[in-house]
């Protein structure tokens, strides 16, 4: 079966009792050995390093070569750096990437700092993800998953606007319920309003209501066909803002049309592969 995913995560965390860790890493191991390519990007999320599984979990990561280590329960940015300067040991890690979860407290109030690394030429933080079900957990709020996002909103705001003055990708935390296709993609809608750009799944029936979610939509892409059509007319090149379609279109629009049509084609690109 072929999954119409971006990145599939292979978890050596939550997902694996203590008495399993062992096996699951020389699993792992054989697969990548089997499979070193795959039409989409694998990361595999890994214990937090001061954890009893966490060095063994590392190691294994870096012998597998993914395209990133996911790294739970990130509480400040000195997690990224730690983990940062272990892969640095390596040269066969150089382009490994880390994507850093955000779901304790201290994560969320410590957000500024953790996405600052996403400026910096010397880490490889490229994504955060939010790691709801745990953050809910740590803070001890309660009621429905709807209810839950309701809650959590501020927080969750925090975290993208942290992700977006880190210059990172951001990714919404996972939706509980398999059997709530409306719910489920109720959720995808807000979360790509809320400016997240894609988001965690757990079952291969999720993945088609959050590609059409996050994925532009026809109209917003002539849209931004039109806008870049407009500014890109010699008599337009030294205009700030202009009328089209009876609206008012600034240069920053021109930018977000850019970054659609760039993203547009990046997903009709994967596609194709």
């Amino acid at each position: 079966m072929v999954l119409d995913a971006d990145c599939v995560i292979f978890d050596l965390e939550d997902a694996v009792a203590p008495q399993n860790k062992e096996i699951a890493r020389e699993n792992l191991r054989d697969y990548f050995s089997a499979h070193p390519t795959a039409h989409f990007e694998r990361a595999i999320r890994i214990n937090p390093l001061k954890s009893e599984w966490g060095t063994e979990d590392f190691m294994c990561a870096r012998a597998c070569m993914p395209s990133a280590i996911v790294l739970p329960k990130v509480s400040k940015a000195a997690d990224v750096r730690q983990l940062n300067d272990a892969l640095d040991q390596s040269d066969a890690a150089l382009e490994m990437e880390i994507f850093a979860m955000i779901e304790t407290a201290s994560g969320v109030l410590n957000i500024g700092d953790i996405a600052a690394l996403g400026q910096s030429r010397d880490t490889r933080l490229s994504t955060l993800i939010v790691g709801l079900n745990d953050l809910v957990k740590d803070t001890r709020i309660g009621g429905s998953q709807k209810d839950i996002r309701k809650t959590a909103h501020s927080w969750l705001m925090q975290i993208v606007l942290g992700a977006r003055a880190g210059s990172l990708d951001i990714i919404d935390a996972v939706y509980n319920d398999i059997r709530d296709v409306a719910g489920f993609s109720a959720e995808c809608l807000v979360g790509a309003q809320m400016g997240f750009d894609g988001k965690t799944l757990i079952h291969p029936v999720q993945i088609e209501a959050a590609n059409h979610a996050f994925m532009p939509s026809e109209s917003d892409l002539i849209k931004a066909g039109k806008i870049v059509r407009a500014f890109g007319e010699p008599q337009n090149a030294s205009i700030g803002v202009l009328a089209l379609d009876g609206e008012m279109i600034e240069r920053l629009h021109f930018e977000q049309a850019e970054q659609l049509l760039a993203k547009a084609a990046m997903i009709e690109a994967r596609k194709r592969s």
